[in-house]
């Protein structure tokens, strides 16, 4: 192949990128810390680690927003840092293929296009793949030749539930339910209980830490500002409120899977009944949320492995088999 080629995956709380030069993968939290309105202070894992505890000079935000770009200067600027580390600065031009979730306006989805081709990362390609088919690649599913293939993509800020047959999507739905509803859940909880106001990265560790808690029959242990006292305190918060504080969340994402499902042609449910659903994403592994999903549906859940990864390893499979080459497109007005 004459060009690099570069398979990136956008996430709100994550960005993956595959170098097929050296296939090597990144993932990194997708942050950006602005110093003085202008000025990068840092990106990725190194903005994460300032977030919450930065002085009012400098802002660290995502610059997407639930699945699409918010801030597309930011979104540029974190692109082209990531290849230029990735490339070593020597980047001769390289063709990319992105992914892009399928419920969105064609305006969101022409962003992602205009973010590769105004980055100044030298696209020399640009080639769009809706997220659920690199998904389903990801998840080694023969995505061309399968029938009924239910994937649901629990990320950081929404939830993409698709119905794959041969190549296509059939039906598809992003909901605004992720992992950071989950985190806020936690946050709330503990603050009607205990009165102790959390940070957002002390609730993710809790959420994250969860199974491990579960296991050991241990309570978890946060820090954080006691609301009568205004003094920092520790509190061990039970495991059992934080998997309570989840319900309503959980309960939402199974009401629209089953919109879905009620939507499915009949032959398309049925090899999804002998199959079974396929849940991924970056918040797939939270505690209980596969054994919740498959009581309440009465389904078989297939659990990704490398849940977090499996979009962007889908579409490392498009840039190496050229078998795959058909479900990446360009939309009207895009490169040639």
């Amino acid at each position: 192949m004459p060009n690099s080629v570069f398979g990136i995956d956008l996430g709100t709380g994550n960005i993956k990128i595959y170098d097929n030069a050296d296939q090597t993968m990144l993932s990194e939290k997708n942050m950006v810390a602005i110093m003085n309105k202008t000025s990068l202070f840092a990106y990725g894992d190194a903005a994460f680690e300032m977030f919450e505890k930065a002085p009012s000079n400098i802002r660290i935000s995502h610059p997407l927003s639930y699945g699409v770009i918010a801030h597309i200067n930011n979104m540029e600027t974190i692109l082209r840092c990531f290849i230029n580390d990735m490339t070593k600065s020597k980047n001769n031009g390289a063709d990319y293929y992105i992914s892009v979730p399928t419920d969105v306006t064609e305006v969101e989805k022409r962003a992602f296009y205009d973010l590769i081709k105004d980055a100044n990362i030298k696209a020399k390609g640009i080639w769009m793949v809706e997220k659920a088919i690199a998904d389903g690649l990801g998840l080694n599913i023969d995505v061309k030749t399968s029938q009924g293939v239910m994937i649901v993509d629990v990320g950081y800020e929404t939830t993409e539930i698709s119905i794959l047959s041969l190549g296509g999507i059939v039906l598809s739905k992003l909901i605004k339910i992720g992992g950071r509803n989950f985190d806020d859940a936690i946050k709330n909880a503990i603050r009607k209980e205990y009165n102790l106001i959390i940070g957002e990265k002390t609730a993710e560790k809790v959420k994250i830490s969860l199974g491990e808690l579960y296991d050991k029959n241990m309570d978890a242990v946060v820090y954080g500002r006691d609301i009568v006292t205004g003094l920092p305190v520790e509190r061990k918060i039970p495991t059992d409120l934080v998997d309570s504080s989840f319900q309503e969340h959980i309960d939402n994402i199974i009401d629209n899977i089953k919109v879905i499902l009620e939507r499915t042609p009949p032959e398309l449910a049925a090899d999804i009944y002998r199959h079974g659903v396929f849940l991924t994403g970056g918040s797939a592994h939270m505690k209980n949320l596969d054994r919740k999903i498959s009581k309440d549906l009465n389904l078989k859940i297939n659990l990704a492995e490398d849940s977090m990864n499996s979009v962007v390893s889908g579409l490392a499979r498009i840039i190496k088999d050229d078998n795959f080459k058909s479900v990446a497109y360009r939309i009207e007005g895009m490169s040639k």
